[in-house]
């Protein structure tokens, strides 16, 4: 299905703009301003290489960060300093990413300078001492102050935050407007229970059901990071909020606070309101269903609005802040203990991928940017070519320049719900449990949880009592 292209006049010529944006950023960083595109050149991994490992660009191929990292090695060219940075992207899950750094890390295995960690890695890596710890002031007072408290561990900063993500709450605004909804703008939120009353209205009898449609909503509830997230969620928006651990990983609850976490999740999941394939589904999964048409709501993050902008339009598709606490998400990048290269240099990729204008790169490319400025600031711009005459531009949010960007914009080009919608939900954003054993943590709370989506789920007590049993196994306590 594709959904009708719209755009303010400012903002549609300043989209038209991100086909040729790439080639002003070019000049801007060879004369020490914003980053480049793609195709400066990089040598083939030399010995003054600094080695980036990260997980896949949802950008695409050649997106963002690529294009980040290429305006870092054009300022070093102009410098003529014989440094380069070269990103290495590590296949599979995030789970699957995990593995592959602690063992490579652990092993030596791979000369590894900088590591993109998901923000609950930290401490893991940092009690384990395969990265290092940084000066304080690599993290500075523009830095959402939730996302920046992701990068820290034991009294010590470990990371800088490069992008970040929270929980959001997509709907599909024509479905609402088939239900005779009046107002279909739910940017200011919505609780469940108003949730759950749209739900029944798209359902009504006599009501004109859209013809893919299946169930009200889906989530990524498969047998993965994703299960916990949306458990985190729900645990911490019960009642009295379920907090696991405290601030040094210990396990803290009770079984009569699991219970409370338990019941809010399987009211979340009930099969009433729930899309049947979300307790296999992931991202990828989910996304396609809601994108098809089966569910008239999705929870997701960020990225999703740019891609779900590419075939639906903005009278089809709207996007809300998550009901309850919606749970923290990003990457950090941090520098590792065993780096052969210069720790110097890797600490200045670090500041520049994280800068300002890159902050600003990554928002207008889709990601959620770590700092204030990108989404506040309007002096803020991911290129502003410093050659006379030039003018400001963003970069494309399609990883290939295309000028077919469907996603919407504000006047000064970031995704128009940025400012809005997306910083306050950020600010607002909780984080997982903390703890150098987040490994066996989330496979263990994703495992019990299972157990909610068996042919003959237990009551909330007795999921609580097993969760309970298992958590204390793998956790230390108090």
């Amino acid at each position: 299905m594709t959904g009708r292209r719209v755009h303010g006049s400012a903002a549609a010529r300043r989209v038209h703009g991100c086909a040729t944006a790439l080639v002003l950023l070019l000049t801007a960083a060879c004369t020490g301003g914003g980053p480049t595109p793609s195709g400066a050149p990089v040598s083939p991994g030399g010995p003054g290489d600094i080695i980036v490992a990260s997980g896949r660009d949802v950008t695409g191929k050649g997106g963002v960060r690529q294009q980040l990292i290429d305006a870092w090695n054009a300022r070093q060219d102009k410098e003529r300093t014989g440094v380069h940075a070269r990103l290495v992207e590590l296949p599979g899950s995030a789970d699957e990413q995990r593995s592959q750094l602690l063992g490579a890390l652990q092993s030596r295995g791979a000369e590894y300078d900088v590591v993109n960690l998901d923000v609950t890695w930290v401490p893991e890596f940092a009690a384990a001492h395969l990265i290092s710890p940084l000066r304080a002031d690599m993290l500075d007072g523009d830095m959402i102050k939730s996302v920046a408290d992701t990068a820290r561990w034991d009294g010590k900063v470990y990371a800088v935050p490069f992008n970040s993500d929270v929980g959001l709450l997509y709907y599909r605004r024509d479905y609402l407007e088939q239900a005779h909804i009046r107002d279909t703008d739910l940017s200011r939120g919505v609780g469940w229970q108003r949730l759950w009353e749209l739900t029944d209205a798209v359902e009504a009898p006599g009501a004109r059901r859209p013809p893919d449609y299946e169930k009200g909503w889906t989530t990524q509830l498969g047998p993965y990071e994703g299960r916990t997230v949306n458990g985190v969620e729900a645990f911490l928006s019960a009642a009295d909020g379920v907090a696991l651990t405290d601030d040094r990983g210990r396990y803290t609850a009770t079984v009569a606070e699991l219970t409370e976490g338990v019941a809010e999740l399987r009211a979340r999941a009930q099969p009433a309101y729930t899309l049947g394939d979300a307790s296999r589904s992931d991202e990828t999964e989910s996304l396609t269903d809601f994108a098809d048409g089966r569910t008239a709501f999705l929870r997701h993050w960020p990225y999703a609005y740019r891609t779900l902008h590419q075939s639906l339009g903005e009278a089809q598709v709207g996007v809300a802040p998550l009901p309850g606490r919606a749970v923290l998400g990003g990457q950090n990048l941090a520098v590792t203990t065993q780096s052969p290269r210069r720790a110097a240099k890797a600490k200045e990729l670090i500041r520049f991928l994280t800068g300002e204008r890159s902050e600003r790169c990554l928002l207008d490319a889709g990601f959620a940017a770590t700092r204030e400025s990108a989404y506040q600031d309007d002096g803020v711009t991911c290129g502003t070519a410093a050659a006379p005459g030039a003018s400001s531009a963003s970069p494309s949010a399609s990883p290939t320049a295309e000028s077919a960007d469907r996603m919407p914009r504000d006047d000064q080009g970031r995704p128009r719900y940025a400012r809005t919608i997306l910083l306050p939900a950020l600010r607002r954003a909780v984080q997982r449990p903390r703890t150098p054993l987040y490994g066996a943590f989330t496979q263990t709370f994703a495992t019990e949880l299972g157990k909610l989506f068996g042919e003959d789920p237990p009551g909330d007590a007795e999921l609580a009592a097993g969760l309970d049993r298992a958590l204390r196994r793998v956790l230390p306590d108090r």
